[in-house]
């Protein structure tokens, strides 16, 4: 016997949470996408700026921060994109229907963020082995400013469907490690206007590097755990064994299997061993809202044995 539960999740002092209903949510997932068309506008634009502000001021950290942009757009255009296939009608092959091309965009997201850090790094090494060259610090910081405020803007937008949604997260953390390089973007100017220390603006750009460095890193990490069908961080897979076996009528709980579709939507698949009493629907229906309710976790299969069938199966 088998079955599946949906259900928001209820903390110990029984408040709901409902980061795991978001990701599935038709509309929120039309909120992010208009979160993502709107950013994605107010990003493109000032890329466009900074890169021609980049030029005339001769600012490696305004073209880094350029750059960085670009793959901010890049970003927001795939996210979109995903957010489109993943709503697409789910073909006979594909059961759990097109929510992975989320956490696939994610990846993609992040191996850009990585390739950014490194051309950041070179061209970077290169104007602090050599002459660091004249940059107008004035000019810098007054651009470098307007980028901070179009990231905060973004930040602001697409931070209600960070939370629930692997994708969107990639997203937010594209505007934010842009938006922190911006800030050094913006002192780096202000140290060449106030005291001509033209090195700061390489050294500016190094460090827009590690931040888009390290954000590239924590976004492909979380979404190779997905793809690897790993446990949810979050959930811990002997806390739901040894909920399972406190139950009443449960003798044993094999074969279990705890990990993630998408972004906030866990799933949970597990053989358990009750009393021959006890082998009725009732019985299933409380392990499932058992686990629902105690783990957050809304697509739950399981299947119940009595004693005489699991001595028979071969262990697991």
């Amino acid at each position: 016997m088998a079955g599946s539960n949906h259900s928001s999740r209820h903390d110990r002092h029984g408040h709901a949470d409902h980061t795991h209903s978001l990701a599935t949510d038709p509309a929120e997932r039309r909120r992010n996408r208009s979160r993502l068309k709107l950013v994605l506008l107010l990003i493109s634009i000032y890329m466009v700026a900074e890169v021609v502000g980049g030029i005339l001021t001769n600012s490696l950290a305004l073209l880094a921060d350029a750059g960085h942009m670009l793959s901010d757009a890049a970003a927001l255009a795939l996210a979109l994109f995903a957010l489109w296939i993943a709503d697409q009608p789910a073909r006979p092959s594909y059961t759990y229907g097109y929510y992975r091309a989320e956490t696939l965009a994610a990846v993609a997201n992040a191996a850009a963020l990585l390739v950014v850090s490194v051309f950041i790094f070179i061209e970077a090494y290169r104007r602090l082995s050599g002459e660091p060259g004249e940059v107008q610090g004035g000019a810098m910081m007054l651009i470098a400013s307007g980028g901070l405020a179009v990231n905060v803007a973004g930040l602001f937008i697409l931070s209600g469907g960070r939370r629930g949604s692997l994708n969107m997260r990639g997203a937010w953390l594209h505007v934010l490690s842009d938006a922190l390089g911006s800030v050094g973007a913006i002192i780096a100017g202000l140290l060449i206007w106030a005291f001509g220390w033209h090195w700061a603006d390489p050294l500016a750009s190094v460090l827009i590097g590690v931040l888009v460095l390290v954000s590239g890193w924590n976004l492909l990490r979380e979404a190779v755990h997905v793809l690897m069908a790993a446990a949810p961080t979050d959930i811990d897979v002997g806390a739901v064994r040894e909920e399972l076996l406190a139950q009443p009528h449960v003798q044993d709980v094999h074969d279990l299997h705890v990990w993630t579709i998408t972004s906030g939507m866990p799933a949970l698949s597990a053989h358990v061993v009750v009393d021959e009493e006890a082998y009725e629907n009732s019985t299933l229906e409380a392990l499932r809202n058992c686990i629902s309710e105690e783990f957050g976790i809304g697509h739950i299969t399981l299947q119940m044995e009595k004693p005489e069938l699991a001595e028979e199966l071969p262990p697991v």
